[in-house]
């Protein structure tokens, strides 16, 4: 089935090579919008001493819509 249109691995690998400009990517970005989250952990010796957590939301905001504050 290598190939076949939609397929998950041909997607990828025609995306590999290809270079996109920043401004592309923020513009998709924020059109469609993204989740980050992540984890991270600082230890010594196996003593977590820092843990942080980041959880963050991008997305565009329109005038059409009310200002969540």
């Amino acid at each position: 089935m290598s190939g076949a249109p939609g397929n998950a691995d041909t997607d990828i690998e025609s995306l590999a090579g290809r270079q996109v400009a920043l401004i592309d990517l923020l513009d998709r970005l924020l059109n469609g919008g993204a989740v980050l989250t992540g984890d991270l952990v600082l230890s010594i010796a196996d003593v977590d001493l820092v843990h942080i957590n980041l959880r963050a939301v991008i997305r565009s905001i329109t005038s059409d819509e009310p200002a969540p504050w």
